[in-house]
């Protein structure tokens, strides 16, 4: 039997804000501190020990596991990985959701956040909000970097690094990844066989831990979020 904690980071700065974030890497808020917090004393609470740590190496990710450990009192460094990073909003990045929603209507809002496979126009890489011309993102290959994903393309190089990197960690092993939303959505795809419909309806709070068991045989025997008064529907069990 194994665990698998996946932790979306707590609010954040463009959270608060209502802004379409992406790869803008913002910081956490005090909210998102103190959600961070009690992620990591729910865990305790729990009694899970921790094996492996992975995160996005998006500020805000990083800053939510660190604050777990520091919680937890557990100094095992963590892997970084931008192929856990949050989807890439496009021309979406930096604006108001509300005044967009004045601007194109609430249902394409609603069809460029949720949908499978729609996406954004690309993001101008004129923009500050670019990830070439983000510092973090300089070691990361060009032409890895995207201009806008859908849900789709943010599941596609999520999964093909969990399948690389994380899943074979489960083997009688505790893994805890904190990263974003729309990753974490990616994943819970995949794990629960969700199709591209049901996907659409999942909601991830922030810094609430979603607890899975897993059996030997990696099939999902339970899972749970830590904080019940922040549960979001997971359309499973």
């Amino acid at each position: 039997m194994s665990f698998l904690i996946l932790v979306r980071h707590g609010q954040s700065i463009w959270n608060l804000e209502n802004r379409f974030t992406g790869w803008v890497d913002v910081d956490l808020t005090e909210k998102g501190r103190y959600e961070a917090e009690k992620a990591g004393k729910l865990i305790k609470i729990r009694n899970i020990d921790i094996d492996h740590y992975y995160s996005s190496i998006q500020l805000r990710a990083n800053n939510t596991l660190k604050i777990i450990q520091q919680t937890l009192k557990d100094k095992k460094k963590f892997s970084r990985a931008w192929q856990l990073n949050e989807r890439h909003y496009g021309s979406l990045t930096g604006l108001n959701k509300m005044e967009m929603i004045k601007e194109i209507g609430k249902e394409k809002v609603h069809e460029f956040r949720r949908s499978w496979d729609s996406k954004p126009e690309p993001l101008n890489k004129e923009s500050p909000y670019h990830p070439t011309n983000i510092k973090i993102y300089s070691q990361i290959p060009q032409e890895d970097i995207p201009n806008t994903e859908s849900l789709k393309d943010t599941y596609e190089r999520v999964i093909k690094y969990f399948k690389k990197e994380i899943e074979k960690k489960l083997s009688n092993k505790n893994v805890l990844v904190s990263a974003h939303g729309n990753s974490i959505r990616a994943l819970c795809k995949y794990l629960f066989e969700l199709d591209n419909i049901q996907i659409s309806s999942l909601e991830i709070p922030t810094g609430n831990p979603l607890v899975i068991e897993l059996d030997y045989k990696l099939k999902i025997k339970n899972c749970e979020y830590l904080d019940k008064e922040r549960a979001k529907d997971l359309l499973v069990f």
